[in-house]
């Protein structure tokens, strides 16, 4: 609509004055109305103002009418030739004019404005140069959607445990706000919200706990998400909860993960409460170990306390405590763990060096994360996504991590144990939309031809040709990791195998496992107790799908736990038939 406003403008002005209009010149006007309309006004401005008002002096307007008539001429012969390269640079750029028609009001004011040349040359340049500007920036839009490429950045799953409070949400948050995830303003906003709650300290973790629950007690529950990127790796952060109530949602979280930080306190007194029996900082190092994690980094956090001030010996206490439990439970204390010291709450050592630690010469923390060497997934084996979260919205929406396989929109998958035959409808990774994924990236994909009820965390999807085992029956090799009494048949237990919870009983046991040699006993036992390493059949309530540990080690990896405690971690060995 301005175009045309801001045409007319002009035709006043040469009414004002009609006297000095010959024939010519609106035989002129009708070419140059015809011709030329969108582009014209905007030369006009930007070229022509300047030099013939700087030639005309206020009073001498038949002069200026003169020069405008001739400047329009000129243009009106220059483009009549151009009918169809106009008519191009049209079509192709209607966005430049878009930009530029806020601008051509100043031109045009500085135009009837013949009072003040000065003036008039001034505004006339200045728009001038804000054109070239605009011109030069408008591309700039385009450089920031380069989303479809982003994703092919390599995805990396990084969970972050520990006992609760350590300081695993303020991290995460610290991290989003180091790499640009959150901007400033928000983080202030929290930090004001946070003092009202006389929760200062608080207000970095509000950036994963985003539910008021979590916020008033300060407790994580759910597992938090958030993605930030590095100059070669995506990554997602998955903040799970700490607190010994919330461990299910713990294993949830730890079995999307490829790689587990685990942070301690370095506090006096804290430290010591997370690690001893009844603390989380053993049960998470275990669990995420049992969930498939191989490398595990060990934030020794809250470093920058009055207790600690960045001290050697306490780094050094917590680590010499820590590596033979590590060692136990699994992880190789020279490849697998990784310590560093830091500080959540200042940022220290999270993303660049701090000068506060001057005995740490390793690399901070993120950029460690993006110097770690690749995972190998092969995204040509059969396609396996296990279900963490489902709901409504516009159809059938289901949450998961791809394991293996990859996934195009509109193909035809199968949801098991239930045997839906299903379509892609749409995939989103982090929340970006693209056409294909590849394993490690989680994903959300709207399904067609299932409802939203039909559907449990624990599904599994696949591709018709490749489809998962399903069953109830399964022989597991299981290691007893803490239980008072004894275990016979017939105890009941709480499975928790990829991100499926099956209540399940344990059938029968059929050998005992020495831990040194390996080898088997000849008779049945029993029962079993604490530390033995046993196999044994074990029997779910429901239908659940799994591998065996040999085929498909992420769903055939499972824990067991009872009264709140974890007691067991096992490997499924062989599935064994219904029988009828």
């Amino acid at each position: 609509m301005e175009q045309r406003d801001t045409a007319p403008d002009c035709w006043e002005q040469e009414d004002d004055v009609e006297a000095t209009i010959d024939g010519q010149l609106e035989s002129a006007f009708k070419t140059f109305n015809v011709n030329a309309k969108p582009f014209v006004p905007n030369v006009n401005a930007a070229e022509f103002v300047p030099t013939f008002v700087a030639k005309a002096p206020a009073g001498n307007v038949d002069s200026a009418v003169a020069a405008e008539k001739r400047t329009n001429m000129e243009v009106a012969e220059n483009t009549a030739p151009m009918e169809n390269g106009d008519a191009e640079m049209t079509s192709e750029e209607p966005w430049d004019q878009k930009e530029a028609e806020p601008n051509e009001e100043e031109p045009g004011g500085g135009c009837s404005g013949d009072h003040s040349p000065e003036g008039a040359v001034t505004t006339a340049e200045e728009s001038g140069s804000e054109m070239m500007e605009e011109e030069e920036e408008t591309p700039v839009p385009k450089g920031p959607p380069p989303q479809p490429d982003a994703p092919k950045k390599e995805h990396i799953n990084v969970v972050f445990i520990g006992h609760v409070d350590a300081g695993k949400s303020t991290i995460g948050g610290q991290i989003m706000y180091l790499t640009g995830m959150v901007d400033k303003r928000t983080l202030e906003k929290y930090e004001r919200e946070a003092k009202e709650k006389n929760r200062e300290t608080w207000y970095l973790s509000w950036a994963l706990d985003t539910n008021q629950e979590e916020r008033d007690k300060g407790k994580t529950v759910e597992v938090g998400r958030a993605y930030f990127e590095t100059d070669k790796k995506h990554f997602t952060i998955l903040d799970a909860p700490g607190h010994k109530s919330f461990v299910p949602n713990m294993i949830g979280g730890a079995s999307q993960a490829d790689l587990a930080v685990l942070v301690i306190s370095a506090r006096k007194g804290e430290f010591e409460t997370g690690f001893e029996k009844g603390g989380q900082t053993r049960e998470h190092a275990m669990l995420a170990k049992t969930a498939g994690v191989k490398h595990l980094i060990v934030l020794v956090n809250k470093m920058d306390d009055p207790t600690v001030n960045w001290s050697l010996e306490r780094y050094e206490e917590c680590k010499e405590k820590l590596v033979p439990f590590l060692k136990k439970v699994g992880f190789n204390p020279k490849k697998d763990i990784h310590f560093m010291p830091c500080s959540g709450l200042t940022g220290a050592n999270l993303k660049e060096p701090t000068n506060m630690c001057s005995w740490y010469t390793g690399l901070p923390f993120i950029p460690h994360l993006d110097s770690l060497p690749g995972f190998n997934r092969s995204s040509d084996g059969p396609i396996r996504l296990p279900i963490v979260d489902k709901y409504k919205d516009m159809g059938t929406v289901i949450l998961g991590k791809l394991e293996s396989g990859s996934i195009s929109k509109a193909q035809q998958l199968i949801m098991m144990p239930n045997r839906h035959n299903v379509e892609v409808l749409s995939l989103l990774s982090d929340d970006v939309e693209t056409d294909d994924a590849v394993p490690g990236e989680n994903l959300k994909l709207r399904l067609k031809g299932i409802e939203e009820e039909e559907i449990l965390p624990g599904f599994i999807l696949c591709n018709a040709e490749n489809l998962c085992h399903s069953g109830r029956t399964f022989d597991a090799q299981i290691v007893i990791i803490e239980h008072k009494s004894i275990i016979c048949p017939g105890y009941n237990a709480v499975l928790h195998i990829h991100t499926c919870i099956e209540e399940v009983q344990i059938t029968a046991l059929i050998c005992l496992v020495d831990k040194k040699t390996g080898e088997k006993s000849p008779t049945r036992p029993r029962f079993v107790k604490q530390d033995q390493v046993c196999i044994a059949r074990l029997r779910t309530a429901g239908t659940i799908c799994l591998e065996t540990f040999k085929d498909f080690p992420q769903m055939g990896r499972f824990t067991l736990r009872d009264e709140g405690k974890t007691i067991a971690i096992g490997k499924v060995l062989k599935l064994v038939a219904e029988r009828d």
